[in-house]
């Protein structure tokens, strides 16, 4: 199957006075492929949380069983986000990206339209394992095209702005659903309203989106910028192969393997509010399913300014220091989830205010992590990397968020959960430690040769 999503061939070189015109047409029009595609993912990612609240009142489930089934998404999307990674880096992202868009939206119609799809926490957590699987052919497609069709001086800011596309999509579901609500007045909406929605985009993203620059007659965006990185030769224009991507470029480079253990706890943290969120303010707070639909929306849209502010201070105040922007967001988000904590009922602007706060600091963090991944391997090995450090945030942090975060409120109650939340604050920071020392050496070492 995966022979259909072979890189292109390389077409004949364009003549040399639409080279400009054409990478310039090209590139707007792939980055909203690759930005509304991927918008598009997070439509039907946590789409399952709202549904929540309606499987425990209606259905009988517990929480723990719910954050059992909905574990599948982190463990699957986990492994697929490395061992898609590593087909995406040999694939061409124009037909990768969309492929999963619409396997995912299939899951979301079965569960949206089949009785049987909710019927038990073993068929939940299977049909959630597919979703999650499809779901990680997204940012692997999407990395391997920023890394070739733009340079690694103007890759930050493209990158930044692309990553706000998790924002875009994930903050839609609340008011897709409400509509679907509204429309229907079955909470299944939840489902089949956001996957009619990802079937249009998967068609769009299809047709804006393209391979390589060399597939439709352009030279590589290193020789178009005059933006060469260190080292560069014409070897890095060629594929590797999965051992040497594997091996030569994830196994032994020790960076990554920092960033991938802080993102655990980074994740632990954004899906840990994020999953919960509808329960936790309607159980521990009193919303209304409109509040808890709209709270989802200002967290998930809060870090659209939040990511581009990470993004430009990390470029402009920390001067690439990737790892003391981590830290200096990280030490904020612990103290606005406190906040959303402590802050008794009866208070829902507060309330609001934190999670817009966590919604705001939390994605710069999960940018950073991804951008750092992309920065720290050659382009053809950039959809592995990423998933490398993806596979740690999503088998560790994501799955503890779902199921560990369920049983511990079933035992212990909120208190227990939002402790460890904070603890997985606080861990983060500890591993993006060693990333802060690695980078001021390199920055160091950088302009020294300078």
């Amino acid at each position: 199957m995966f022979a259909l999503f072979r890189p292109a061939m390389h077409r004949a070189p364009l003549p040399a006075e639409h080279v400009d015109t054409t990478y310039r047409r090209l590139r707007w029009q792939i980055f909203a492929g690759i930005f509304i595609g991927y918008a598009g993912y997070y439509l039907l990612r946590k789409n399952f949380s709202l549904a929540m609240p309606y499987l425990i009142e209606e259905e009988g489930y517990t929480r723990g069983q719910l954050g059992v089934a909905i574990s599948a998404v982190a463990i699957a999307y986990g492994l697929s986000k490395f061992l898609m990674g590593l087909v995406s880096d040999r694939s061409s992202p124009r037909y990768f990206l969309p492929f999963g868009l619409l396997l995912s939206a299939a899951v979301m119609f079965l569960f949206g339209f089949a009785h049987w799809a909710t019927s038990s926490v073993t068929v939940m957590f299977v049909l959630l394992f597919i979703n999650g699987w499809a779901q990680g052919m997204g940012w692997p497609a999407s990395g391997r095209t920023m890394v070739h069709w733009w340079s690694r001086k103007e890759r930050g800011g493209v990158v930044s702005v692309w990553n706000v596309a998790h924002n875009v999509g994930g903050g839609l579901i609340g008011p897709l659903f409400l509509l679907g609500l509204g429309w229907t007045n079955d909470w299944h909406a939840a489902f089949y309203v956001p996957a009619a929605v990802a079937v249009l985009v998967a068609v769009f993203a299809f047709a804006a989106m393209r391979d390589t620059p060399q597939s439709v007659g352009l030279p590589p965006v290193e020789q178009y910028k005059h933006d060469y990185p260190e080292g560069y030769d014409a070897s890095h224009e060629q594929e590797f192969s999965a051992r040497r991507i594997f091996v030569d470029y994830v196994l032994r480079n020790k960076l990554l393997w920092y960033i991938a253990l802080a993102n655990v706890f980074v994740y632990l943290l954004r899906y840990g509010v994020l999953d919960w969120a509808p329960t936790y303010l309607k159980e521990a707070k009193h919303f209304s399913v409109d509040t808890t639909s709209w709270a989802y929306f200002f967290y998930e849209w809060a870090g659209i300014p939040g990511t581009l502010l990470c993004g430009w201070m990390s470029d402009r105040i920390f001067r690439g220091n990737r790892g003391l922007t981590g830290i200096v967001f990280m030490a904020l988000v612990t103290v606005a989830t406190l906040v959303y904590w402590l802050n008794p009922p009866g208070n829902p602007g507060i309330d609001m205010a934190a999670l817009f706060a966590i919604g705001f600091l939390i994605y710069g963090p999960v940018m950073l992590v991804g951008l750092q991944a992309l920065e720290l391997a050659p382009k053809k090995a950039a959809g592995t990397a990423a998933g490398f450090t993806g596979l740690f945030g999503y088998l560790g942090g994501s799955v503890a968020a779902s199921a560990a975060m369920g049983y511990t409120v079933d035992h212990f109650g909120w208190d227990g959960g939002f402790v460890m939340l904070v603890a997985a604050c606080l861990l983060a920071i500890a591993f993006l430690l060693p990333t802060l020392r690695h980078t001021q050496a390199s920055s160091r070492t950088r302009e020294a040769l300078a």
